[in-house]
């Protein structure tokens, strides 16, 4: 791609005119239909649908469009993350605004010919509603959107994320631009900011503008910018998707917050097992280094500005401020005590300011439609919109945005889709391996930070799990407890030997071993790693066994006392069982046993299950013609 140099505010405008004409047939606008007569073609090119071999699909598009001569009435872009992963590979066209799920290569060739030269739906690819029952063929009317406002995931499967142009054409490094015009000052941009109420979306929930304002306060020849975008959660991958479908959106914010704190340099830490968003990243900030939106003399301004990737090599305990700049230097990856905060003391001990990657999205937005606007949406507590990954028993695993205040109910059930295979619903999980498990009692609360934090979990980054009637609370419990004890750095006693106790408890128990002092020993453990650890990993690494305790007692009561686990989860406390009566002794069981635990004779039933071989990996129940083989 050919680019100029951006030498002014005016240049910056121009390109948004110009690239703006070029892309607006994908937003929307009743008038294009008649103006264009050219489809736009956009494929999903985040790490779900590239899995899904999107990017063959994109190339034989691109590949079957000059074949077949249609150069002047398509064209073929690839786009960030729609937020559908379940559905992938996922293509829009527009102007029509048709959404096409589940495509695959052999179905290039109908799209072409039927949608692009026959101007009719390929109906077989339409999404079908799972509540409703009905095709939807509009993406603004799939179920999946309604109740979803985005703002940080704004340009997400609607820009092309590798050409900066389509960026700025969609109101991109406008903010800067206006800032640098002269228009904002350092004072009035931080303002606003505080008054829009938006707080850190990376789990503690600090405001955003207080946290820029002591970060300047602090007089030093040399001041940081970071962006944490080291997404450890399980489950998560937010800050993945707007890196993958938006990287400038986060330089921009990051120059913003340069010219307000006065630092000339920025690191954006990102895990290394994130290719394609490193990849884009890399691309986004050669070309803003190419027009001059990074360097010096940014858009003849006498601001300058340098942006440098360091790349994280998966430590949870790094998404830890104090462990994450440690880790930038060149150092262990380890918290330490604060105060002294890293907006006073951070990089090679100057002052430094560090927000993810989501908090970051947000900034320009709000510079652009003010202040007033953003704090119209969402609580008095928690304002403006936040990103979950809805991951688990769900029947819509996908990206989400919603504005705060949204109940757990809408999420799972409205955007969701609820329950797969009629089952019911257990529990939800927010805020990854730091956060709580959510009972079907509490489904009316509003995600908001005070709210969460009331019921016993957290906000947490945005990653959302949920858990049917088939899911363990006790395993469940010990899977996130394992998760924190692997990625402790070991640094603080509570933290290292305290998650290794409490997991050793938590195994006894799910191994059919556990006593009923256990259950108090727990709470008290919980409470007193809470209060000693060093950082926010142990700090919040109970979270899991405390609120399902409270919600789930039974559940570990049963494991002690009957030595029993009422979902069939923990392989020692059930049997896998042949019912005398329904068996017909077709043999098929004692073929699938990868044991041999299983014996009979064909036709003389029933056949028997040895259970000092068997392994209760579960392979022969669903292979039972007649359901004769259960769990008990």
């Amino acid at each position: 791609m050919n680019l100029k140099p951006i030498k002014s505010f005016s240049g910056l405008k121009e390109i948004q005119e110009d690239t703006y004409s070029k892309i607006k047939i994908r937003l929307n606008e009743p008038s294009i239909n008649k103006e264009i007569n050219k489809y736009h073609i956009l494929v999903c090119s985040g790490t779900g649908c590239t899995s899904s071999k999107s990017q063959l699909i994109l190339k034989k598009l691109e590949k079957e469009i000059i074949k077949r001569h249609l150069q002047d009435k398509v064209k073929v872009f690839k786009t960030g993350c729609f937020g559908f992963c379940k559905l992938g590979p996922i293509i829009v066209i527009h102007p029509d605004r048709t959404f096409y799920c589940r495509v695959e290569l052999e179905d290039v060739d109908n799209i072409l010919e039927e949608h692009i030269v026959n101007h009719k739906v390929v109906e077989k690819l339409l999404y079908k509603s799972i509540t409703t029952n009905k095709i939807q063929e509009k993406i603004d009317n799939l179920d999946f959107f309604n109740n979803q406002q985005r703002i940080a995931l704004r340009n997400c499967g609607v820009i092309d994320p590798e050409n900066i142009n389509e960026y700025i054409a969609m109101d991109g490094y406008k903010s800067i631009g206006n800032i640098l015009n002269g228009k904002i000052s350092p004072e009035e941009i931080i303002e606003q900011i505080k008054k829009s109420g938006l707080r850190g979306r990376g789990g503690g929930g600090f405001p955003t503008g207080k946290k820029w304002e002591f970060a300047k306060s602090y007089k030093n020849e040399h001041k940081y910018i970071v962006c944490n975008a080291d997404e450890g959660d399980p489950g998560a991958f937010m800050d993945r998707s707007i890196l993958e479908g938006d990287p400038h959106s986060i330089i921009e914010a990051m120059l913003i917050a340069g010219y307000c704190i006065g630092a000339n340099q920025g690191f954006i830490y990102v895990r290394a097992e994130y290719p394609i968003a490193v990849d884009r990243l890399i691309i986004a900030l050669d070309q803003a280094k190419q027009v001059g939106l990074l360097g010096t003399n940014i858009l003849g301004s006498d601001f300058t500005f340098n942006l440098d990737i360091r790349l994280g090599a998966g430590a949870f305990v790094c998404g830890e401020e104090t462990a994450l700049i440690s880790s930038i230097m060149g150092f262990r990856g380890e918290p330490r005590p604060r105060p002294p905060f890293p907006a006073e003391v951070g990089l090679w001990e100057n002052p430094t300011l560090n927000n993810n990657v989501e908090t970051y999205a947000n900034i320009p937005v709000i510079l652009l439609k003010g202040a007033d606007w953003y704090s119209s949406i969402g609580t008095e507590d928690s304002k403006g919109t936040k990103v979950f990954a809805l991951a688990g028993q769900i029947n819509n695993t996908g990206l989400i945005e919603v504005p705060m205040g949204t109940t757990l109910r809408t999420i799972i059930y409205d955007i969701g889709g609820g329950i797969p295979g009629g089952k019911k619903f257990k529990a939800v999980q927010t805020g990854g391996p730091s956060g709580g498990c959510i009972p079907e009692s509490l489904l009316d609360t509003k995600i908001d930070f005070k709210s969460l934090t009331d019921i016993g979990s957290m906000m947490g980054s945005g990653g959302m799990i949920v858990m049917d009637e088939t899911d363990c609370m006790v395993d469940i419990a010990r899977f996130y407890l394992e998760f924190a004890t692997d990625e402790s750095c070991g640094k603080c006693v509570p933290c290292r030997i305290g998650t290794k106790r409490l997991l050793e408890i938590l195994e006894r128990i799910t191994n059919g071993k556990g006593e009923m002092e256990d259950i108090n020993i727990l709470k008290d453990l919980s409470v007193n790693i809470q209060n000693g650890s060093l950082c926010g990993l142990g700090q919040t690494a109970p979270n899991p066994i405390l609120s399902s305790l409270h919600y789930f007692e039974d559940e570990f009561i049963s494991h002690i006392e009957e030595k029993k686990c009422p979902s069939g989860v923990c392989n020692s406390l059930h049997k896998i069982v042949i019912s005398d009566e329904k068996c017909i002794a077709c043999g098929i069981c004692a073929k699938v046993c990868p044991v041999n635990a299983i014996t009979g004779e064909r036709k003389n039933p029933p056949y028997h299950i040895h259970q000092d071989i068997c392994i209760k990996c579960g392979a022969c129940i669903p292979k039972c013609p007649v359901d004769a083989i259960y769990k008990r």
